[in-house]
């Protein structure tokens, strides 16, 4: 499998893991939530044409392992992506309007790392991390 991709003038493999949060950390992403926020992310990741390698809604975040064209930066791309979907989130799901002041449905921040060659094994952890966070409450949840 070719890992190389190309633009007009460029030849690119930029691979990036990113995590990112619902304002509070509140737990929101259940049941049909679950589904319409992947289906937002995947919409809105296919108008910029970034391929989704891997991606995962838990609870209370998001991990996606994403291919990202050279020509956007992480910031421009997450402001859009953020920015993007709560609004569409909350076109969706009115009532989260009152959960979250001022519209802001997200953490400012985000936690973003460059891959390299090990995308596999990210793609790996991402896939389990919703497996591991359920296995974390429960042991938290057991000890009270």
């Amino acid at each position: 499998m070719n890992d190389v991709n190309s633009l007009s003038h460029t030849s690119w493999n930029c691979k990036y893991h990113i995590v990112f949060a619902p304002k509070y950390r509140r737990k929101v992403f259940y049941g049909q939530k679950r589904r319409e926020i992947g289906e937002i992310l995947r919409t809105l990741c296919n108008w910029k044409k970034v391929k989704i390698i891997e991606a995962e809604v838990c609870p209370d975040h998001i991990h996606m392992l994403v291919e990202i064209p050279p020509k956007y930066s992480v910031s421009s791309f997450m402001g859009y992506l953020k920015g993007k979907s709560s609004l569409m989130l909350y076109e969706k799901f009115p009532e989260l309007k009152f959960k979250y002041r001022n519209r802001e449905f997200w953490c400012r921040g985000y936690y973003v790392d460059t891959t390299g060659k090990n995308d596999k094994k990210i793609a790996e952890y991402i896939r389990r991390q919703l497996e591991e966070d359920r296995a974390g409450e429960q042991m938290t949840m057991g000890n009270f």
